[in-house]
């Protein structure tokens, strides 16, 4: 969420800020903006005078006037109708700082400084590619579904009969090689510095609200109705908001976590996307890391946690490159953002496998996190970091590509042989 203050100072700023990233409005948000400071006015006006009215009452009482003299009842009048003023102007000012606020949650970050300007996808800037010398050269490679299928490892067929379209059933050596893959992850990133966490994977609307799921991609959630419950989409979601609503201590920071669950999309905006294959579920499994860190160190920790994302893809000695999103390209929480895209050669492109944001105060502010400094007077928002530290079913598909023999066979990457006991499957 942005600060109205900020809004409300700097408006032609944070309008110009806003419009790189395309069309969104101010002057609604501003408009009632006034409206609330003024009635605010009023109401403190009206509040002193009526604590004013008390006073007066009490002090001439004590020095002698009559209870029920014209004077006293004069003043306790005016106080009464102070009182029938004030019980209108509360709910109204209420009101409206409800639609501020409604309004404010529909509002995207601020682009960086450095953030490139462009309207779509098509304008995001590389910045790195790696491992070129590891894009395998056999050509008959055929797609990951294909091959899983024929191996047995991958059962769409089933998974639609259980659930519906856009589910996997994973059998034998294929949830054996998912369940390597998320221990590799987890325990790199632990390596690495991050603390682990398993946390529920239903929340409530607080939560989504305040990673910024909520209310603008509501339909693209699982939710669960009679208990206003939704399945989390990432576990950002879950990680974020074990600290909201804490003032956290500047010794505390940074904070490092990473977590394994599955996540939940409806994937509404994609109808027609990616509809065979593990690129595009409703439900995968993802290795997330997610940063709290002090403002002043938020730049310094985007650059290591994207390295910490590239590790991974390094040790597998998977070919990648990474995008410097634009920004008519960035997530809704986004400041700065990196992606990783894994080389998939049965198409002959790149597909993302990581979304690294640095979402600076955003979440912090929505979830209401902050952190005290020394003797410093007042608090400071967090600054709060995602990654994903790989999606698993992402990683798979681009292991039985990368590294499909030609006998039909798939080996396995030499890191996680020891988590499979098996070199080849």
């Amino acid at each position: 969420m942005l600060d109205i203050k900020q809004i409300r100072e700097n408006p032609q700023t944070v309008q110009q800020q806003l419009n790189r990233r395309g069309d969104y409005e101010l002057q609604p948000i501003l408009e009632l903006d006034e409206k609330q400071r003024q009635l605010e006015t009023e109401r403190s006006q009206l509040q002193a005078r009526s604590n004013q009215i008390g006073k007066q009452v009490g002090e001439k009482i004590k020095s002698g006037s009559d209870p029920k003299g014209p004077e006293i009842k004069a003043l306790k009048e005016e106080g009464n109708q102070i009182k029938a003023q004030l019980s209108e102007l509360e709910p109204e000012e209420r009101k409206l700082k409800a639609q501020i606020e409604a309004l404010l949650l529909n509002i995207p970050n601020l682009p960086s400084e450095s953030t490139p300007v462009g309207k779509s996808e098509a304008e995001n800037v590389e910045v790195k590619r790696w491992g070129d010398e590891y894009i395998p050269q056999n050509p008959k490679i055929i797609p990951h579904y294909e091959i899983g299928e024929k191996l047995g490892i991958l059962n769409f067929e089933r998974g639609v009969k259980i659930a519906q379209s856009r589910f996997v059933a994973l059998m034998g050596m294929g949830a054996a090689l998912e369940r390597a893959l998320i221990q590799f992850m987890l325990n790199r990133h632990i390596e690495a510095g991050y603390v682990e966490v398993m946390a529920p994977l239903l929340v409530n609307s607080q939560s989504l609200t305040a990673t910024g799921q909520l209310p603008k991609f509501a339909e693209d959630s699982f939710k669960c109705e009679a208990d206003d419950l939704w399945l989390i989409p990432t576990s950002e979601v879950s990680t974020m908001n074990l600290y909201r609503d804490e003032i956290l201590s500047a010794e505390e920071l940074p904070i490092y976590h990473c977590a394994y669950t599955p996540c939940f999309r409806r994937e509404a905006g994609a109808y027609g996307k990616d509809t065979r294959g593990l690129i595009r579920l409703h439900q995968f499994n993802k290795v997330e890391m997610v940063k709290i860190v002090h403002p002043d160190r938020s730049e310094e920790e985007h650059q290591k946690l994207v390295a910490d994302a590239e590790a991974i893809l390094q040790a597998l000695k998977l070919p990648y490159r990474i995008l410097e999103l634009c920004t008519g390209d960035l997530g809704f929480a986004a400041a700065k953002c990196y992606d990783l895209e894994v080389w998939l050669p049965s198409s002959g492109t790149y597909r993302e496998i990581s979304s690294c944001s640095n979402v600076r105060d955003f979440q912090g502010r929505r979830a209401n996190i902050r952190f005290k400094e020394g003797k410093k007077k007042g608090t400071q928002y967090v600054h709060a970091l995602n990654g994903s530290g790989l999606a698993v079913g992402r990683t798979m598909a681009a292991i039985l590509e990368n590294y499909q023999q030609v006998d039909g066979s798939v080996k396995v990457p030499e890191v996680l042989q020891s988590y499979m006991g098996c070199e080849f499957i």
